[in-house]
This record gives C-alpha cells, sequence and structure tokens, in this order.
C-alpha cells in the first residue's frame, strides 16, 4: 500500500504544469523554439549540440525528436541540473550517458563538470540552448547557460538561445548579490527575482562583461507576442519540485527555506507550496513529507507530522517577500536551530547581510528597504537589455 501511495504521488509530482496556451492581447505567445524558419537555415550542414532538458519543446513534442525529423545533425546533449528528462532530485549528481530514444550521447554539466570542454566541443560547430528558466537568480539553469556562454566563447562556437518567457517576468524584487558571495546559485549582480528571459540575461552577460574578455557570439530568437506585463502558465514543469504556477510564484520567497530547519513540502502533492516544522504550535494545517524517487528522496522531516500555513490559495506571495522567513524565524526563536546550513542561507540570499539582518530583529520593511538603492541601480542596467516590452 505505502509503495501504492508513493507511485501516486511521483506520477503527480514529474507530470505537467497544467496546460495552458497563453495569450497577450489576444494572440498566442510562440517561444523561439516554436519558430523552426528563423533558425532552420542556421542549422543546415552545421554538427549541433543542444544545452536542453524536459521543457525543450515545440508545443507537446520534444526538441530533439522534432529536430532530427526535420534533419538537423544532433552530435550531443548537454544536460543541466535534473538531467535531461527532468526528473533527477535537486542536487543530485547526474552521470553522462546515451539517451536511449535517440542514440545521442549525453553529456551532464552539472557536479564537477559544469561547463563543456573542449574535447566536448571539438566536433560541434554551433550550440542551441532551450531550457525553460523561471526567473530566479538561484535556479541554476541560468548558471549553466553562463558556462555554456563561456565555453563557446573559449572554442569560438556561436551559440543560439531559442527564448521562451518569464513566469516571474512582471517584476524585479529582491537583494542583489554581493559577488564575494558568487556560487553556483548565483553568477551575476542581479536581485533575486530579475525580470529577464534568458535571452536577455545572456545579453547582460555578454554587454556587462561578465565573461571577463571574452564575448559569445549570440544569436537570439525572440519568444513572439511576449511582454513583461504577460502572465504566462508553463506548459511543462521546469523541475520536478514545482509542479504548477503556484510554486514558481512562490519559490522566489520559500527557497530561503532549504537552509533551515524548515520543509517547505518537498516529499508531498505540494512542494513550495506550504511551510511548516515537526510542532503543533506553529500552526493548524499539517502535512507529513515523505520519500519520493525523483523528487524529494530523503525529505526534510521525512515521515514527521508538520504543522505550519497552507499557500496553495490566494494570492499572498504573488510577488517576492521576506515576511515568511521572518514569521517562522521567530517561531522557532533560535539562531542556531533555524538557520542550520547559514552559509548555504547565504549564498541564496547573494550576502551574510539578510542574515544579521533577520536576527537582529529588523522588520520585513526595514530590510527591504535596504535593498532599494542596488535595485534601482539594477533597474537602470536592465532596461538596456530588454527584448520585450517592460511591465512598468
Amino acid at each position: 500500500m505505502k509503495l501504492f501511495v508513493y507511485s501516486i504521488l511521483l506520477a503527480s509530482l514529474v507530470g505537467s504544469c497544467r496546460p495552458q496556451v497563453a495569450q497577450t492581447n489576444n494572440k498566442e505567445i510562440t517561444p523561439g523554439a516554436w519558430q523552426t524558419d528563423k533558425y532552420l537555415p542556421l542549422l543546415k550542414n552545421k554538427r549541433v549540440a543542444f544545452v536542453v532538458n524536459q521543457s525543450a519543446t515545440i508545443k507537446a513534442v520534444n526538441l530533439i525528436d522534432s529536430l532530427l525529423s526535420l534533419g538537423v545533425n544532433i552530435t550531443a546533449i548537454f544536460s543541466p541540473e535534473h538531467g535531461f528528462r527532468g526528473n533527477a532530485d535537486a542536487g543530485k549528481k547526474i552521470d553522462d550517458s546515451i539517451d536511449e530514444a535517440t542514440g545521442i550521447p549525453i553529456i551532464s554539466l552539472y557536479g564537477a563538470h559544469r561547463k563543456p570542454s573542449q574535447e566536448d566541443l571539438a566536433g560541434v560547430d554551433m550550440v542551441i540552448f532551450d531550457i525553460q528558466d523561471v526567473g530566479v537568480r538561484f535556479y541554476t539553469y541560468i548558471s549553466t547557460m553562463h558556462y555554456v556562454m563561456e565555453a563557446c566563447a573559449e572554442n569560438n562556437k556561436p551559440l543560439i538561445i531559442l527564448d521562451r518567457p518569464n513566469p516571474n517576468g512582471n517584476y524585479v524584487g529582491g537583494p542583489v548579490l554581493d559577488m564575494n558571495f558568487k556560487s553556483f546559485v548565483g553568477m551575476h549582480p542581479i536581485p533575486i527575482v530579475h525580470g529577464l528571459t534568458v535571452g536577455e540575461l545572456a545579453l547582460m552577460i555578454n554587454g556587462e562583461h561578465w565573461l571577463d574578455t571574452l564575448q559569445c557570439d549570440l544569436t537570439i530568437i525572440k519568444t513572439k507576442n511576449y511582454t513583461h506585463k504577460s502572465r504566462y502558465e508553463l506548459p511543462i514543469k521546469p523541475s520536478p519540485n514545482l509542479p504548477n504556477a503556484r510554486s514558481i510564484r512562490l519559490y522566489p520567497s520559500l527557497c530561503f527555506f532549504e537552509a533551515t530547519n524548515i520543509s517547505i513540502g518537498r516529499g508531498t502533492l505540494f512542494p513550495f507550496q506550504v511551510i511548516g516544522y515537526p510542532d503543533s504550535t506553529f500552526g493548524d494545517f499539517t502535512f507529513k513529507p515523505v520519500s519520493i524517487l525523483g523528487a524529494a528522496t530523503h525529505p526534510k522531516h521525512q515521515d514527521q507530522l508538520c504543522y505550519g500555513i497552507d499557500l496553495r490559495n490566494g494570492t499572498e506571495g504573488d510577488f517576492f517577500t521576506i515576511q515568511y522567513v521572518l514569521d517562522f524565524y521567530r517561531l522557532v526563536d533560535n539562531d542556531t536551530l533555524f538557520f542550520t546550513r547559514p552559509s548555504g542561507f547565504d549564498r541564496l540570499a547573494g550576502s551574510d547581510e539578510l542574515r544579521k539582518q533577520i536576527s537582529a530583529g529588523k522588520t520585513a520593511k526595514e530590510i527591504e528597504q535596504s535593498w532599494q538603492k542596488d535595485l534601482d541601480k539594477y533597474k537602470t542596467m536592465r532596461k538596456k537589455y530588454l527584448l520585450y516590452d517592460d511591465f512598468e
């Protein structure tokens, strides 16, 4: 019976987001990958490597399958965190392999090998990047893109980015990264919610010289009919624990709890939509995390009843806020017990300042005001790289 229940949970977690055709002014939003007429001529007689995962599709068909049927010579697939099929646990080491459906070699870019090597690119004429991002600094697909840009620049390989909408692209929020805290969950001096598509961020990486003296030869296939005012629900889950639009909107605010002793629902049907702890004084809502292969093999507080709050309904947290972290920190009332991985918390925040502000008892308003100067400076820089009409 337990195995049956876990199978149901897994099926729900690794399935698609609720399908939705997004509209802007009654026009269908069309991702770059769908517009094959704009990039197929660039691939003619070329050996092409792809940086993709399960989100790389043309409508409901996998991009690799579609382009193979059109005669594109695909020599390699580079896979990011969660793997090519998007079903590996967060942080899990992913090995190189062969795609069973196509026989194409898959080279993992997660773990120790985060950047394509000269050898990896030796038989490649150009690289295509097509991964659905969620517009958050610590979501590692943009770090993978940075390393791919760097490798392409070092090896004189052109890079085509098939752009997709940003489901958190209608605002900017959170602290800007201090580069002294640069890591794979924060590689650029941008806020937590950066308000860019991957194509726009790639332009910023080049334009702000974040590849040092290198410049990547970029071609961006824009998304048609998208603006930063668009509210776009992803047709496919971008990773195992972001199963729906609600989790994606809450993710920027709740990911901080990953470095604390508080659960945000990994090991349930509603990850990144609840907050709780095994103490009945923490709230009236209850949930019990269980082990789920491919989504949460060893979730925090596994098999323990957690008490807290349910954020699945309403619009609370529709924009980034630090209030949830402050509320649960006050319930714990103990730095050591709450910040179980202080260095990990600092990497997510982009400095140690936020953790110190929380410990000092600062209010959400005081903390958010401390970010404003850097945010204003970032917003001015951001305007230079926009490919789409802005939200303001």
